[in-house]
This record gives C-alpha cells, sequence and structure tokens, in this order.
C-alpha cells in the first residue's frame, strides 16, 4: 500500500465542501458501510450513479453503499479528498480523473486492486486481466509502475451539432473535419441565423484545450515538462481568443454555456460524450455529433476522459466491500448502464455482451462519433510530482486570461515556465 507523502494540515483551508468520510457503521443486517466519492452531477451521470448503488444495496446483504456527490468536477473531488485526507478521513472508494493519476498516486494512500483480488477473492485471480484490454488497463498505471486504480469512464470530446439551426445556415455537417472549417461554419450560423455559432466547454479543466492544442501539433506535456507554449501551442490559444473576439464562439461559465446549447441557442458544442444522454434528454432539437476536428495538416489526438476507481479504504473488510461494488459496476448490465446514463465509452472486455449496448456503440448518431474517435485517444495529460492541482488550476487561469483578451505571446510561455518550475 502507498504511504501518505505530502497531504498537509494546510490543506484544510482549500476550497470546496462535502460531507465528511465517517467511520463503518454497522447496520441492522450487519452490513459494511462504505462510501463512495464521484464528480457526476445530474447532468452527467449522476442519476445513473444513485441507481447503481440503490441497485446494488438491494441485491445484497453484505455491504451498504453510500454515494457522496462532489461539486467542481475531478478538480473539486480532489481538493476534497486532499482536505478529508489532512484531517485522517478518507473514503472507501473515490472516482479519480485521469489528469490526476500522478498527483493521486504520490499524494494519497490506496490499495492496489490486485492486492484485495489475492487477499479476498482468490479464485479470481485473472479477473483484471480477464476483464480489461491491455492498453486500456494501462491508463491506471502510474509512471512508477503502481496499479493505482481501474478504468471506469472513458471518454472522449465530440463536436455535438443542432442540425435544425445547422439547416436553417447551410452548414454541412460532412464538412466540419477541421477547426478551421468549424470556424468558418460557426461565422456562417452568426451571420445566416439568430443563433450563436460556437460552445467549447470551459469546465475545470484543460480537457478541451488539450484535445485542440495536440490536434495542432503541439503538445501539453512532453519529457516530463510543460511544452505547450511552442508556435503551434500559441497559434491555437490565438485561434480561439480570435473566435470569441469575431463573436463565432461564446466564451461564458460552463453550465451557462453547455445550457445553451441544450435550450437550441447554439448551433455548435465541444463537449464531453458524456453530455450524450443530457443533449438527447432535454435538447427539443435534432441532434448529431461529429468527431472531434484536427487544425489542417495535422491528426486529431484526443485526450482520455474520465476516470478510474481508486479503493482509498485504509482495513481490509471495507477494501473487500469496496471490491464487491466495483465488481457489481462492471457486470456486462451495469456498465450498459452506465455508459448509456453518460454517453462514457465502455471501459471493459465484456460490455458489449449487453446486445443494447453494443448496437448503441456503433448505430447511435452521437455515441458512433465517440466509439469511432478511439483510435485517436491520448492520455489526458498527468502532471508528475505534486504539481497537477496547481498546474491544472494555471492552465484554467490561462483559459481564462487568453479568452478575457490577454496577450497569448505573453500568457502562455509564462504560464508553461510556472507551471515548469513547479515540476522543477
Amino acid at each position: 500500500m502507498k504511504k501518505f507523502i505530502k497531504v498537509a494540515a494546510a490543506a484544510l483551508a482549500l476550497a470546496g465542501a462535502v460531507m465528511p468520510a465517517t467511520a463503518p457503521i454497522a447496520s441492522a443486517q450487519d452490513k459494511v458501510q462504505i462510501e463512495y466519492w464521484h464528480p457526476n452531477a445530474d447532468t452527467q451521470g449522476g442519476q445513473a450513479v444513485n441507481q447503481l448503488v440503490e441497485e446494488f444495496n438491494a441485491s445484497q446483504d453484505e455491504v451498504e453503499v453510500r454515494a457522496v456527490y462532489n461539486e467542481g468536477m475531478y478538480q473539486g473531488l480532489m481538493q476534497n479528498l486532499q482536505t478529508q485526507a489532512a484531517a485522517g478521513n478518507t473514503p472507501a472508494l473515490v472516482q479519480i480523473g485521469w489528469s490526476y493519476r500522478e498527483y493521486f498516486a504520490n499524494n494519497f494512500a490506496f490499495t492496489q486492486p490486485q492486492d484485495i483480488i489475492v487477499a479476498s477473492f482468490p479464485d479470481d485471480a485473472n479477473y483484471l486481466t480477464d476483464k480489461f484490454e491491455d492498453n486500456i488497463f494501462a491508463l491506471a498505471t502510474s509512471n512508477e509502475g503502481s496499479q493505482v486504480g481501474l478504468p471506469y469512464s472513458l471518454s472522449v470530446p465530440v463536436l455535438y451539432l443542432n442540425m435544425d439551426i445547422l439547416n436553417e445556415a447551410g452548414v454541412d455537417a460532412e464538412s466540419l473535419t477541421t477547426w478551421e472549417a468549424v470556424r468558418e461554419a460557426a461565422n456562417q450560423i452568426v451571420e445566416n441565423t439568430d443563433y450563436e455559432g460556437l460552445y467549447i466547454a470551459e469546465h475545470a479543466d484543460n480537457w478541451n484545450i488539450q484535445a485542440m492544442i495536440e490536434s495542432n501539433g503541439s503538445q501539453i506535456l512532453k519529457d516530463g515538462q510543460a511544452a505547450f507554449a511552442d508556435e503551434q501551442g500559441q497559434a491555437t490559444y490565438q485561434f480561439y481568443q480570435d473566435m470569441v473576439n469575431e463573436g463565432s464562439a461564446l466564451h461564458v461559465p460552463n453550465d451557462q454555456g453547455q445550457q445553451a446549447f441544450i435550450s437550441g441557442e447554439v448551433g455548435m458544442a465541444h463537449m464531453t460524450i458524456a453530455q450524450r444522454t443530457n443533449v438527447t434528454s432535454n435538447g427539443q432539437f435534432e441532434a448529431v455529433a461529429v468527431e472531434s476536428p484536427a487544425f489542417e495538416g495535422h491528426e486529431q489526438k484526443l485526450p482520455a476522459g474520465g476516470s478510474m476507481l481508486v479503493v482509498t479504504a485504509q482495513e481490509p473488510e471495507q477494501q473487500e466491500a469496496a471490491m464487491k461494488f466495483i465488481k457489481y459496476l462492471y457486470e456486462p448490465n451495469n456498465v450498459a448502464l452506465w455508459s448509456e446514463g453518460t454517453g462514457y465509452v465502455p471501459a471493459t472486455k465484456d460490455a458489449t455482451e449487453n446486445a443494447d449496448l453494443a448496437t448503441v456503440l456503433t448505430e447511435d448518431p452521437i455515441f458512433s462519433a465517440a466509439y469511432n474517435s478511439l483510435q485517436y485517444m491520448v492520455p489526458w495529460a498527468p502532471f508528475p510530482g505534486d504539481s497537477g492541482l496547481n498546474a491544472e488550476q494555471l492552465l484554467i487561469d490561462l483559459r481564462d486570461t487568453v479568452l478575457n483578451g490577454g496577450d497569448v505571446a505573453t500568457e502562455v510561455p509564462a504560464t508553461q515556465d510556472e507551471i515548469n518550475a513547479l515540476i522543477n
């Protein structure tokens, strides 16, 4: 088991509120009580989380799971976890975003999944190799070789299209294969209709920006150092700023921009496939999606979004209970419920044993765009050492500074230097 390394008491001042983890409390049925922390709002899988937890709790009499929602996506969850760890409290199971893999591995206690299987499920010694492809399993492996957790959520960004607006504007959806074509289409929408052209998600992370930068020939990280301030990286930030300045792209808080698309006010939205259910359930228009584009002359490189499940329980009884719940989540029908309730691409080999999910993956006009994009998946840049939280915040601040009119040639290199100072 990893040891706590640098979780300081000062972390208590970090932002973010969550109900504190509690010690196990025996129920009337003597169930083992565990907490499961996740960042899934109702519009991005929260309802599926609640359904899975409720059905698991009702299905057996050994383990009782309490789901705890953390605001602020993966950054918010990490801040809350750091605060609680500094106070000596941790849940049994957490969802950790891919970009925080190294930060988590270097700063928090966890138990490798195979260790729990060997100790508590010896008859399932091959469970992990039977369940995951090697390249997917490796997403949850730290740079030092520790298996931090198990892949659970896989997502890529896609370009959602409101076909009612695109048809009114005369935009051909099949033409949207490059960012330059998307920009032209966004301007066409603004000029020919009363709608906005494009919204690029502005979550509390750098995920969408990484997709743009690395699909323009640059890299967020190279040889363990921030490397996005090269010519192509700066050109990407300038391109995005220019779209905002000319009025073809919106720059508003994520909830507002996302709702603007759902409400039918925006023609195109670059968002995670995990918004599929929200779009199709709440949008009153013909919604389709195409693959996230590349810039002209470059290949698509799309960061693997989503998360891994990590066992943070310290007591063997709770570790075993967490693994029982994990194994339930990975049953094909439950993976199907999770994928269909979110849009996340399934991480397990046997997920397509659910026939309905197999059909959705290949035939759904939104899901298929993500499924066909998996070949372009690259790691969501995991900043090394203890730099993860601060580096991600610096990139969020850089995005907002640039989109609010900051000088790209000044701000982008300055942020790269600041991140590299953290790393070094």
